[in-house]
């Protein structure tokens, strides 16, 4: 928590800071130029890196393995798509980290070692908001009326309408 904290509030700043020095030293309309620029080029490089990242997933699913990046690679160009279109200097070099394939697969490797210890020593939990998934016939969110996906429909589980499409 008190890493996002210094994130929102110190990261602005500083960008703001390196605008300010890079705009005394190029002109304000260079510095305008090139947050644009950064931004257009941004929204470019992640739509063409999502979509390679979506072909290869779905080539390696149809041929019945694991995609290479996984999630993380997915997730990774997401956030670097963001970071790009964000105005500032620090984004800019952090998202192009995030999108570009070699610095990608380096950061998911990582971040996937890093989630996989935070899970193997219990530190991550995985909370369900909104959805009551059933756990199995003894969870209590199980309605114990609605027949279970194993047994065979009896008659009296069975609801017999008549409809009129409109």
């Amino acid at each position: 928590m008190p890493l996002l904290f210094l994130a929102f509030t110190l990261l602005p700043f500083a960008e703001l800071f390196i605008l300010i020095r890079m705009g005394r030293t190029v002109g304000a309309g260079s510095t305008l130029a090139f947050v644009i620029a950064m931004g257009l080029l941004g929204a470019a490089l992640a739509k063409s890196q999502g979509r390679k990242v979506i072909t290869e997933w779905q080539q390696a699913l149809a041929a019945g393995r694991v995609p290479e990046e996984g999630v993380l690679g997915g997730v990774l160009v997401f956030v670097g798509g963001l970071l790009l279109i964000t105005p500032g200097v620090l984004t800019d070099v952090a998202g192009f980290f995030c999108l570009l394939p070699v610095t990608r697969r380096a950061i998911a490797r990582r971040l996937g070692h890093y989630l996989s210890q935070k899970v193997a020593q219990g530190q991550v939990r995985v909370h369900n908001v909104g959805f009551n998934w059933p756990q199995g016939p003894s969870s209590p969110s199980v309605d114990p009326r609605r027949p279970s996906p194993r047994k065979p429909l009896r008659r009296e589980d069975v609801i017999d309408t008549e409809g009129e499409e409109v």
